[in-house]
């Protein structure tokens, strides 16, 4: 499955980086400056790989579609942006493996369906991303994950088939985003998967518990 690959594209959140305290603390200031009491910070961190609808959803039971939501989204943004940068961080072991990858003359590039307004400061906020051949948004293209059109777009600008990508992430629609764009795909079980995910079900080609175990996949399989 990973024959013959020629670049790595990961998602951001819950797979290059630890953003779970940040998301859920401008999560939880919602509910707090509502007069209801905070909600622990593990709750949010099962969900912070969702985003806005994951931190919508532990903190007021409301859902994408749901009446209220978009105001709500709204203000969630705007918390976020002023405490972005205060935990976030790379995981262990992501410096290591995009060095490896740069080594190996691997391009690699992140696809994600953070909106650009953060995806682009918080990258430039940590060096270890400085060699980031390509960045697509939630809203570089019309569509956002699930949808393949984000990944299509990261192997056009990287000047490579779809087919000869690999893509990791830590959601299902990362998984299903992948296999739609043709690419073989790879779920993190290390960022923030709670125990209620059933990844066996997402049926990606590998599975990988440590950012470095990524390795183990693609030596002696690339050419």
């Amino acid at each position: 499955m990973f024959e013959g690959s020629r670049a790595v594209l990961f998602d951001l959140d819950g797979t290059l980086v630890d953003s779970a305290t940040d998301l859920g603390r401008a999560a939880d200031k919602m509910r707090t400056d509502r007069g209801l009491p905070p909600r622990p910070l593990t709750d949010y961190r099962a969900m912070a790989g969702a985003g806005a609808r994951g931190m919508l959803g532990v903190a007021f039971g409301i859902a994408p579609g749901d009446p209220g939501f978009d105001p709500l989204r709204e203000e969630f943004f705007a918390n976020y942006a002023a405490c972005m940068f205060d935990h976030a961080a790379a995981f262990d072991e992501v410096a290591d493996l995009l060095a490896a990858l740069e080594t190996r003359g691997l391009p690699w590039g992140i696809v994600t369906n953070k909106a650009a307004r953060f995806t682009e400061p918080l990258l430039r906020a940590l060096p270890v991303f400085a060699k980031c051949a390509v960045a697509i948004s939630g809203d570089t293209t019309p569509h956002a994950k699930p949808h393949p059109e984000p990944l299509f777009e990261a192997a056009r600008r990287l000047g490579i088939a779809p087919e000869k990508c690999i893509y990791v992430g830590d959601d299902e629609r990362d998984i299903v985003a992948g296999r739609a764009a043709g690419m073989a795909t790879v779920a993190a079980n290390y960022g923030y998967l709670g125990s209620e995910a059933s990844v066996k079900a997402w049926r990606a080609d590998a599975e990988i518990n440590s950012p470095m175990q990524l390795l183990q996949f693609l030596s002696s399989r690339l050419i």
